[in-house]
């Protein structure tokens, strides 16, 4: 296709205007859809970053539908995925009259499993009656759904504890020894996904299957012309994740689990099974009961020096090694025995890598421990994986997008680059079709403490409070921590009870992240406080969020493990960590955060930054520079005034 021809599919008369309702012809948009046709058309790699308005989507998915041959594309989020596939594809492929098939690939824990369901139902053991209805609805469900995605099944929460009993994971699919082998809802997903010309993956399937080989996608990789990873700013993390090594405690109670599930139908006669399942049942959760606290992550050394640790994890080790044991002799008699066996023996070798120093090979590596509320994960993690990553991608020719609407810092992509090792991509960058000069503004407070006061967020709620009253609620007061955002919620709480403030207050863990996004939209006046999960990925446009107010600088925790592995091995390469890691991360942190607030062109707002580091470190200019051009004020009055009629004098 010619860019003359590209460009009038883009026009505000061509194809995709007479299509589609309320679609607006953007120059950066059409821009960016021909660097993608390039690109794809050259089997290159590109890094795009598109600023929000910007229209990425339907830039990219254009010239994938025209190219011709099979496309992958891998989404940061489920929601998302979903998106892609439920409306913004099946839109573009009609206004393009394009005969393309598309399909949508999940994670196997996204599909019910025949075998574990009837394994489940039989067993009858649960841990809440809610569970017994839960897997009541999802019977039912099972008789009468085509894909057996279980989010087509809205009575049962995606996060209830009954899914996890019902779905297979990668350790306990039988394959083909599967008796429903042939009615397998995970293998008709990879059987559609390998017919369709499109399909939509996400990040975590992606590089799981990359390095493991077993969600569906190295079967369409060869295939496969063109890759193209949306929200691609997420991918330096997701894929540190999958080209380490981890192992869990609840791994080893699913093992003891399942074990116990099994030999319940195949050897009732072999009393000591049960017996050893739960001493291995025991001997994990002993191990986690080790910590006191309910979440965080330390270095492999702090956790072996923890008081009981050597105990429990000899007697985890033992306990392990005593059912592979007893399983080797009685793996013959069903295949899911047989299955047990070799996953207590995959464990087994896990545990002891991880308990030995890494070899000279692995010396790139860094060890460390992750505490969650029921289990504990054991984690070896690569310093960097830009080495790894671009030998998956190097190989048979073909095209590699990468885009989000934050990937770089002031327009350089060097950071990005660097992590993901693409340093020899084309990079590209459009800025927003958004007037933030006139639609928003950045407001830096004064007279607030040092972050690390022990007053901060006291203060930073009272500094809030004006700006909420005044915007009529329609705020989001998003947090770098979840302790913050408690406290936060119990100062507010108070103080609109004293005020006599009827503002919706919404929590973060209080429902699902759709549902309270839905009950934001719904009260129109409502207050939000959310940490980490929605910084990004969440989109409300209109009136009823006019108001973002970010608590701190989002620099990650400094006594994260591998955060803390690698500034040291920057700074021992004599670099410095701090402008070439730590500080491009923030910044892209913060634009995701600073996303939330402008969504259309006719929304209008306050983002509020509370951090006096913005003003006072001389890194603070470099981080505002990389934000939308919103004007800026340190005036209170002059924030207030943003939300009122008269259009206020600003300072530069």
């Amino acid at each position: 296709m010619t860019s003359e021809q590209l460009a009038a599919l883009f026009s505000p008369t061509g194809a995709l205007a007479a299509h589609i309702e309320n679609f607006r012809a953007r120059p950066q948009q059409m821009e960016m859809a021909q660097a993608i046709a390039d690109a794809i058309a050259g089997n290159k790699l590109l890094i795009a970053e598109a600023g929000t308005g910007t229209g990425k989507t339907f830039a990219y998915l254009v010239p994938a539908l025209l190219a011709g041959g099979k496309v992958i594309i891998s989404t940061g989020t489920k929601n998302l995925q979903d998106q892609l596939f439920q409306r913004d594809l099946p839109t573009v492929r009609d206004a393009l009259k394009a005969p393309v098939s598309v399909a949508l690939l999940k994670g196997r824990a996204n599909y019910l499993c025949h075998y574990h369901l009837e394994r489940t139902q039989t067993d009858g053991r649960f841990a809440t009656r809610e569970d017994v209805r839960h897997l009541a609805k999802i019977s039912q469900y099972a008789k009468t759904t085509q894909s057996g995605d279980k989010s087509g099944l809205a009575d049962v929460p995606e996060n209830a504890p009954v899914w996890m009993q019902v779905t297979s994971t990668r350790d306990n699919c039988l394959g083909q020894e599967c008796p429903h082998h042939k009615d397998c809802f995970v293998l008709k997903a990879r059987k559609e996904a390998m017919e369709a010309d499109i399909v939509v993956v996400n990040h975590h399937l992606f590089f799981a299957d990359v390095m493991l080989r077993d969600e569906g996608v190295a079967e369409l990789l060869p295939a496969c012309n063109t890759v193209i990873f949306d929200e691609a700013h997420q991918l330096p993390e997701t894929a540190s994740l999958f080209f380490g090594e981890s192992i869990s405690t609840s791994q080893i109670i699913e093992l003891a689990r399942d074990t116990r599930l099994e030999a319940a139908t195949s050897a009732k006669d072999f009393a000591a099974l049960p017996a050893a399942t739960d001493a291995l049942d025991k001997a994990a959760r002993d191990l986690r009961l080790l910590f006191k606290q309910s979440e965080g992550r330390m270095t492999a050394l702090a956790g072996q020096e923890l008081a009981g640790w050597h105990d429990a994890i000899k007697a985890l080790n033992d306990q392990l090694a005593q059912l592979n044991g007893m399983l080797e002799k009685q793996a013959q008699r069903s295949e899911g025995l047989e299955n047990c066996w070799q996953r207590g023996q995959v464990l087994a070798q896990k545990i002891s890598l991880w308990q030995n120093d890494p070899p000279a090979q692995e010396s790139n590596a860094v060890r460390w421990l992750e505490i969650f509320h029921h289990s504990v994960q054991l984690n070896t993690t690569p310093l960097s994986i830009a080495e790894i990553f671009s030998k998956q991608i190097s190989g048979h020719p073909r095209a590699w997008i990468f885009t989000s609407a934050t990937l770089a810092v002031k327009q350089n992509f060097e950071h990005y680059q660097s992590a993901m090792g693409l340093l020899e991509a084309s990079t590209a960058c459009w800025e927003s079709p958004f007037n933030y000069a006139q639609q928003a503004l950045l407001y830096v407070p004064q007279n607030i403490p040092d972050p690390n006061s022990p007053d901060y967020t006291e203060a930073i709620v009272q500094a809030a409070l004006p700006l909420i009253e005044a915007s009529k609620g329609r705020a989001f007061l998003l947090f770098t921590s979840l302790r913050a955002m408690q406290r936060a919620h119990e100062i507010l709480t108070a103080e609109f009870d004293r005020k006599h403030l009827s503002y919706p207050l919404l929590l973060q863990g209080e429902g699902s992240r759709n549902e309270l996004l839905s009950r934001f939209r719904t009260h129109g006046n409502a207050v939000l406080l959310g940490s980490q999960s929605f910084w990004e990925g969440v989109d409300v446009r209109g009136e009823a969020l006019s108001l973002v107010v970010i608590d701190k600088l989002p620099f990650a925790p400094p006594d994260d493990p591998v955060l803390a592995a690698r500034i040291a091995e920057i700074n021992k390469q004599g670099r410095n960590a701090f402008m070439e890691y730590q500080l491009p991360r923030t910044v892209i942190n913060l634009k995701q955060g600073a996303g939330r607030l402008i969504r259309d062109e006719t929304d209008r707002g306050v983002l509020m930054i509370c951090d006096p580091r913005l003003i006072t470190k001389t890194y603070g200019k470099r981080i505002w520079q990389s934000l939308p051009p919103f004007k800026r004020t340190r005036e209170l009055s002059e924030a207030l005034a943003f939300f009122t009629e008269h259009q206020p004098a600003l300072i530069e």
